[in-house]
């Protein structure tokens, strides 16, 4: 049986139809003729995405550039310490969390892609809620974000993957604006546990700006737990303003990837052993909090 004409057909359509748009409008010939390109293979099926549903083409095309303006020009995020993340292998990048929206995560993914010199992913991990949300749940998997699951982690790192993890969890994106940069507990430990198992360094990763974007003023219980939430933040714009409120704040960013902890010369079932992996989970810990206190005096005003 003779191949479908439709995929030719479509693409000879599409590449027609973004010349005509391009002659018309004056739009940069080389980006159009990308989009087009995109475009095409959206409609043919031309795509691929891992076992996990990442799909690199829609990420880099579509949901980095939406991302761009607010960490370029809103946030103006400074990055430093990205010679720390390997070009090549398995690593994992543990950050501190806050903002009461987890922003945080997603600024840090755009960080490493647009400043290391092989733009590599960082696979985020998310919690079970994020999986719950209509279209958020999509968007993540589709951005590279994974259940936060000892097996997915192991599974990723074991796969030569760079990997984020954000420990605190909603203890930290939720916490009140009085405890800004004061770094809540780190669960159990289980991402160290999975470094351990698969011989990936861990890199301390410490996020100052994120603390002001949505100051968090007070928590809503009763209606959180109608919704079924961790919480449900007011701030000085939410939900007073409306949609308006959900407006970040303008703070200034920095954005510091700390020197690998080294675990491929701890002994076989290390992973097991409850002290080493306390001891290990303080360290990394305690370099974030340091690091944190160093980067909110070099930054000086929040808005500055």
């Amino acid at each position: 049986m003779a191949d479908s004409p439709l995929p030719g057909l479509l693409d000879r359509v599409a590449t027609a139809a973004g010349r005509a748009l391009r002659d018309r409008l004056g739009i940069d010939g080389e980006r159009l003729d990308q989009v087009v390109a995109f475009a095409g293979r959206r409609l043919t099926g031309e795509f691929e995405v891992d076992p996990f549903g990442f799909d690199p083409e829609l990420t880099e095309t579509v949901l980095l550039p939406a991302l761009r303006p607010l960490y370029k020009h809103w946030f103006r995020v400074e990055v430093r310490g990205i010679e720390n993340i390997p070009e090549t292998g398995a690593a994992l990048v543990a950050a501190n969390h806050s903002g009461t929206l987890p922003v945080d995560s997603l600024m840090t993914q755009l960080a490493v892609h647009d400043t290391h010199p092989k733009a590599r992913h960082l696979r985020a991990l998310g919690a079970t809620l994020v999986f719950q949300l209509p279209v958020v749940a999509d968007l993540a998997r589709k951005s590279g974000t994974t259940l936060a699951c000892t097996e997915d982690v192991e599974a990723l790192l074991g796969n030569g993957e760079l990997v984020g993890v954000w420990p605190e969890g909603f203890k930290g994106v939720g916490k009140p604006f009085s405890q800004r940069y004061k770094l809540q507990r780190f669960g159990r430990g289980g991402f160290v546990s999975a470094a351990l198992r698969t011989k990936a360094p861990i890199i301390p990763c410490s996020i100052v700006g994120a603390e002001e974007i949505y100051p968090m003023i007070g928590n809503a219980e009763s209606l959180a737990r109608l919704l079924g939430l961790p919480y449900f933040p007011l701030t000085p714009t939410f939900p007073w303003l409306g949609a308006l409120g959900l407006v970040p704040l303008p703070s200034k960013w920095i954005i510091e990837f700390g020197e690998p902890i080294r675990t491929d010369d701890y002994p076989p079932g290390a992973a097991d052993d409850p002290m080493v992996v306390f001891e290990l989970t303080d360290q990394v810990r305690d370099t974030i909090q340091a690091t944190l206190t160093e980067l909110l005096e070099l930054r000086g005003p929040a808005f500055g």
